[in-house]
């Protein structure tokens, strides 16, 4: 199995994501990794990312470009903006999330079960700074995709059941990973796309849920 550096998980994972993105889309970025899908959306789509902390019209981040510390996503890191963004307090920001207006959101886990639950915010014994609007986001928004690394420490993320606090249940929609692209159907956990790089023995390997596999994919294994 090849082995991939933090940095080239990253970018697989954002650049398959912004694929993910139509016309006209309001999408909500969590903070860390989900942010960098802003980087690779193609020139030809037009889509207004959503800060939670009260911005719509994040631009991505370019670092030779002049920034305003004020201007941050909700990571507190820098950002540009796009014509048209507009700021607004919090709770204009989650009227916009609990409204149902925002189409997809992007976010990091912990762990991604066969049922679409979410543990993303809690490791019992570990110091939790909060669980931020996620619990708002996988509800109020229309699409819930996961960005995360495949493993952690090689131990699989992708599990038949949760065994961390919830964050959300029957939420997620798909899993990206650097390895996969996963879809969550009512009938399981639908393999739907594998990273040339790796094997579909690497993947059923380093994934703990069944996964429902496509006979186009078993017969590209072959």
């Amino acid at each position: 199995m090849i082995t991939l550096t933090k940095e080239q998980c990253r970018e697989i994972i954002a650049r398959r994501i912004a694929k993910e993105f139509k016309e006209g889309d309001v999408i909500t970025l969590g903070i860390g990794l989900p942010t960098e899908a802003a980087n690779y959306v193609p020139a030809d789509v037009h889509v207004m990312f959503q800060s939670e902390n009260g911005m719509i019209g994040v631009g991505h981040r370019d670092l030779s470009a002049p920034r305003n510390a004020h201007i941050t996503n909700a990571g507190g890191l820098p950002v540009n903006t796009k014509p048209g963004a507009v700021f607004f307090d919090t709770a204009m920001s989650f009227t916009v999330i609990r409204g149902g207006h925002v189409d997809a959101t992007v976010l990091g886990a912990l762990q991604v079960d066969a049922e679409g639950n979410l543990a993303n915010w809690m490791i019992p014994g570990a110091f939790v700074p909060g669980m931020g609007g996620a619990m708002d986001l996988v509800v109020g928004a229309k699409k819930v995709i996961i960005a995360m690394e495949h493993t952690n420490k090689g131990e699989p993320r992708i599990l038949q059941k949760c065994t961390l606090p919830l964050t959300a249940a029957h939420e997620v929609d798909m899993i990206v990973t650097e390895r996969a692209v996963i879809d969550v159907t009512p009938d399981g956990l639908l393999l739907k796309e594998i990273n040339p790089l790796f094997s579909l023995e690497d993947i059923i390997n380093s994934t703990d849920a069944q996964l429902i596999i496509p006979d186009s994919l078993i017969n590209q294994a072959a």
